[in-house]
């Protein structure tokens, strides 16, 4: 059995969105994601990481193994130090395509993590969805919304600049970015 078989989604959930977004693209949607959507989120989670992976001269098992593990253990970090947070699968005409998983503290919205299969990126769908936390965010009274962006992915963070994410500060690898609500007001 895989790591992620063994996994679970936190019971309790945040439900902070609306149940569906009016700006998304024709046939797209979200749902609450559930343990039966893991495998599917283990082999989103693969194809994301399969360009750093791909000069890694490890056997297929070998990459396998190391992606079911460091799964495994995102999935966990995310399920232990997010509570209660909005978990959702990102369907178009009912299959899943992606995720995007949120945390609402009393200031601002966390994204978590947000994460489209390659096939479906490049269609709006990524802005569409930020817009709507970000409509969220102002409906709510919040003041910002917050997420990391790893250095070498020039093409979310041009998306993130795009929808008036600012870069705060470097994390290792990654970059801490922030939209501040006032600016779509």
């Amino acid at each position: 059995m895989s790591a992620a078989g063994t996994l679970n989604f936190p019971p309790s959930r945040a439900a902070w969105l609306p149940a569906s977004g009016e700006s998304l693209p024709a046939g797209v949607g979200w749902r609450d994601a559930h343990d039966q959507d893991l495998p599917f989120l283990r082999r989103l989670y693969g194809e994301v990481r399969a360009a750093e992976l791909a000069a890694v001269p490890w056997p297929d098992a070998v990459r396998q193994a190391f992606l079911d593990s460091q799964f495994a253990l995102q999935h966990l970090h995310y399920a232990t130090h997010f509570q209660p947070a909005d978990y959702l699968v990102i369907e178009d005409a009912g299959r899943p395509i992606g995720r995007l998983y949120l945390y609402r503290d009393p200031r601002e919205v966390h994204v978590i993590d947000i994460a489209l299969l390659a096939a479906a990126r490049g269609r709006g769908i990524g802005s569409a969805l930020l817009r709507q936390v970000q409509q969220s965010t102002l409906r709510d009274g919040l003041g910002s919304v917050m997420l990391h962006v790893e250095q070498r992915n020039a093409a979310a963070r041009r998306l993130y600049e795009r929808l008036g994410f600012a870069v705060e500060e470097g994390i290792g690898g990654h970059l801490r970015m922030r939209w501040i609500a006032a600016m779509l007001s």
